[in-house]
């Protein structure tokens, strides 16, 4: 292709470029769409390419260069330091992403409800279940820490809220891990571990409601279980986009297609793991400490409450959605 056909195939493109970084320099973000800046700066780097190797002109070659680096500077500019991204993710990246995988969240819910609250209710009708799913130590352990007539608590195996804390952060953000590892088993692995956690803490629950003081477990797990327990979802629905990627990766390798699957759902891991933190503090500096029944059951509503709002509401103001699509 010659110099002139080269330049009259893509002047509309040229312009149009043109104009998008005039508005961008004038820091007027919300007149253009923010999200295909990126994918013209990559055209742009390629015709600059075809010039240098076709060998067009020297005021061609100068013209597209011009062109690549103002959009550099701009998108260099735009994704701004670890502060910028860090806000981004909270008011943007993540309840974008719950909200986008609602269909995995009700999964992974039902996966996990269903044994949690089948386990309990068939207490009442077979008890070897549940205690199976114990085992003796456990259940001596719970007799020690919630039962009728106990004076021990979970703090005097540790010694610390520093400890506890400690504990809970290796635990928990453990179980996280392997969940979201569990994806790479086309997501069956995620399912089983959540089912298997529902079947563990349903028992638990059920042989101290039955066998013990509901109002030790309850007061002590309700400021955390919120963050807790939706860590551990959020951590099966990244799970579960791991392994869909590789059940169905439409027209991309299944290499591409966990590659994509690992972008979308990256979101979720940090959020997963960001959730499971919180919970620790609570379980470290909080559920342990003998605050009134009352105020910690208000401290586990209101987490719920919070998070609900937080999910459904956030990030869903028009700048909000164009900071996520960068």
């Amino acid at each position: 292709m010659k110099e002139t056909e080269f330049e009259a195939k893509n002047q509309p493109e040229w312009r149009k470029y043109d104009a998008t970084m005039e508005v961008l320099e004038r820091g007027d973000a919300e007149a253009v769409d923010i999200s295909k800046v990126p994918a013209q700066v990559r055209a742009r780097c390629l015709d600059l390419s075809l010039a240098r190797y076709r060998l067009y002109g020297a005021r061609m070659c100068e013209y597209l260069n011009h062109q690549v680096t103002r959009g550099h500077n701009l998108v260099a500019k735009s994704e701004g330091g670890v502060r910028e991204k860090i806000v981004h993710f909270f008011v943007a990246g993540f309840p974008q992403a719950m909200r986008r995988e609602w269909r995995l969240l009700v999964i992974c819910w039902l996966f996990f409800l269903v044994p949690f609250f089948g386990i309990w209710v068939s207490y009442n009708h077979d008890q070897e279940w549940v205690h199976s799913l114990l085992g003796e130590s456990q259940r001596q352990n719970m007799d020690e820490w919630y039962g009728k007539n106990s004076t021990g608590s979970m703090r005097d195996e540790f010694g610390s809220n520093f400890q506890m804390f400690g504990h809970y952060i290796n635990n928990n953000i453990g179980i996280d891990l392997l969940i979201i590892a569990g994806g790479a088993l086309a997501g069956v692995g995620s399912l089983f571990i959540l089912l298997s956690n529902g079947l563990q803490m349903g028992a638990a629950m059920a042989y101290v409601m039955n066998e013990g003081s509901p109002e030790r477990l309850l007061s002590f797990v309700s400021g955390h279980a919120p963050y807790e327990l939706l860590g551990m979802i959020v951590a099966g629905m990244a799970g579960m986009r791991i392994g869909l990627a590789l059940i169905k990766p439409g027209q991309l390798s299944r290499g591409k297609a966990l590659m994509e699957s690992g972008k979308q759902g990256l979101p979720l891991i940090i959020g997963a793991c960001v959730l499971t933190f919180i919970a620790a503090i609570f379980e470290g500096f909080w559920s342990g400490d003998p605050w009134p029944v009352e105020l910690k059951y208000w401290v586990g509503y209101v987490g719920w409450f919070l998070l609900a709002v937080y999910f459904i509401f956030v990030g869903r103001s028009t700048k909000a959605r164009r900071i996520g699509s960068k």
